[in-house]
């Protein structure tokens, strides 16, 4: 038996006297099923059988025995293949054994070293009033209302209802019966701005516009367009004022303070899961780095195909059509293949810390998470479960909690340094 890594190719031989049974076995099954002129159905000589079909009865014949024979060597050794055998080099001549070579890979034999205290940059998020208010801001600005005002000249920071028609510039003439302009605002091209300052409602105006050449439309990038603009009217923006009213109005907070508790533990959570879930990262690549063990082909290709239809399912619901790339296949594979293999390692690893610390998804977590899928999915639980075990996916769900909690495993055995001073300005930015 040859052997190379995760490859292994083995020679099998089939004695003479098991191949006369089974193509006894595969005579006698064509002789019950053929009809020929002259013959009762099941009646024709063998010997007839075995000229006139001579090319399906040797079909039959290694169908049969080649499968047989190499599970029987794969078990006899203990190997645990990983894909399809390539058969090859396969000798059967009448009267002699039957020989032939399988190519395959298995599973590899992984030893673990060191997984346990591993060390990892992670300290413990820090939320400050600065965080809080910030929030807040957000959500007054989520919860503000625009009002109309009386006739006056526009001022920046006003809202600027206006009608708008291109004149010249463009092939295809832009007509909006009514848009919103946030007059001296960043993201309001200064054109606009400019053109709008002083104007008085029901006034109408001419002017150009030149869009930058990096401007998100294409048809519009690097032009300049004149414009006829009409103002209908001006809002202003009204903010609601921060108070235990205000509060009460999100939801079951008595009073501002106790919204601002929950803002704090809400932004303490979602720092939490990002800072432990870059430190698993971090953990897992160490894991990887230390660990040197081959990995079969047939799981990097796997992982390659999960990748790019991932990939392509995300282009699909951005409106972009897989079908109409020009795409070079093989340049694309090579491409995904670095992180292929480190995701295939790093699954591997987990695997194998997860049975070592007879880790595993509790049916309690299963449908846990069953009842969540559920819900997103607003269908009654069975229903949900019925689907997921049609389609298989109830073990891929116990395989992902048990991997999950085999990296939480390792977070809560590893030890944590605090990150550098830019990682936690990085976070305070958040």
């Amino acid at each position: 038996m040859l052997v190379e890594g995760c490859k292994h190719e083995i020679e099998i031989t089939v004695p003479v006297d098991e191949i006369t049974r089974e193509t006894d076995r595969v005579v006698a099954n064509i002789q019950q099923k053929v009809r020929l002129p002259g013959f009762r159905p099941g009646k024709a000589p063998a010997s007839l059988i075995r000229t006139k079909f001579a090319h399906q009865v040797r079909e039959d014949v290694l169908e049969n025995l080649l499968p047989k024979y190499f599970d029987k060597r794969v078990k006899e050794e203990e190997l645990q293949v990983v894909g399809r055998p390539n058969v090859k080099d396969v000798n059967f001549k009448e009267g002699e054994p039957l020989k032939f070579k399988a190519e395959f890979e298995v599973a590899p034999n992984i030893e673990l070293g060191e997984y346990s205290g591993v060390t990892v940059h992670y300290a413990e998020p820090e939320v400050t009033d600065a965080d809080i208010d910030k929030r807040l801001d957000e959500i007054r600005e989520q919860k503000a209302q625009y009002v109309n005002v009386e006739p006056r000249p526009v001022a920046d920071g006003d809202y600027a209802a206006v009608s708008l028609d291109s004149i010249a510039g463009v092939e295809e003439p832009i007509h909006q019966d009514e848009m919103v302009l946030h007059v001296g605002d960043k993201d309001t091209l200064p054109g606009f701005s400019e053109a709008l300052r002083g104007m008085s409602p029901d006034e109408e105006k001419e002017f150009e516009v030149t869009y930058p050449e990096d401007y998100g439309q294409e048809k519009l990038a690097g032009k300049t367009v004149k414009f006829r603009m009409k103002l209908k009217m001006i809002r202003t923006k009204e903010l609601p004022e921060l108070n235990d009213e205000f509060a009460q109005d999100l939801g079951d907070y008595p009073a501002l303070g106790d919204l601002r508790e929950a803002i704090r533990k809400a932004i303490f959570h979602e720092r939490e899961f990002a800072a432990q879930q870059k430190a698993k990262d971090e953990l897992l690549d160490k894991l990887i780095e230390t660990h040197d063990f081959p990995v079969p082909e047939a799981y990097v290709e796997r992982q390659i195909e999960a990748q790019l239809t991932n990939q392509f399912k995300e282009l699909a619901d951005r409106g972009v059509d897989p079908a109409k790339l020009k795409i070079d296949w093989a340049k694309l594979k090579e491409h995904q293949r670095p992180k292929a293999l480190h995701d295939v390692k790093g699954s591997l690893l987990i695997d194998k810390v997860a049975e070592r610390e007879t880790i595993h998804a509790t049916n309690d977590e299963v449908d846990h998470e069953v009842q969540r899928i559920a819900k997103q999915e607003r269908e009654p639980v069975a229903a949900t479960r019925k689907k997921l075990e049609k389609e298989g996916l109830l073990g891929r769900i116990a395989y992902r909690i048990r991997g999950e909690k085999t990296l939480n495993f390792l977070f809560e055995h590893s030890r944590k340094e605090a990150p550098a001073a830019p990682d936690q300005s990085e976070q305070a930015e958040q």
